[in-house]
């Protein structure tokens, strides 16, 4: 299955990261265009792919994860200006026919991401 697709896990709090902001972007001469905003479901994933299979294609891409706008909403005791906010995640497509699966681990604190399956 080819496209792209992403899920994010809130591990300060042990659990999906429900109702983040993601932002997907390509990148056009030179600039991130924004293609579509989602949020993740109450499983921390999004309802469909982030990039349906068969409109992938090879190109740079950039999901913006809204870290900051999640904690915030989570009302918990986090510092002003926050220390981690928006995160983008620029990566490369290079065989259109493979899926990408690029999840999001987060606290108020640190994230990372990598190349899933």
């Amino acid at each position: 299955m080819a496209g792209i697709s992403t899920h994010v896990l809130d591990i300060a709090n042990g659990k999906p990261g429900a109702g983040m902001r993601i932002e997907f972007s390509v990148l056009e001469n030179g600039e991130y265009r924004l293609i579509k905003t989602v949020r993740t479901n109450q499983e921390g994933r999004t309802d469909e792919p982030i990039l349906k299979p068969e409109e992938a294609k090879a190109g740079q891409y950039e999901l913006l994860f809204h870290v900051d706008e999640y904690y915030d909403g989570l009302k918990g005791k986090l510092s002003d200006p926050p220390f981690v906010d928006q995160v983008p995640v620029r990566f490369t497509v290079f065989d259109a026919t493979q899926h990408f699966h690029v999840p999001m681990i987060c606290t108020p604190w640190n994230c990372t991401t990598y190349r899933g399956s």
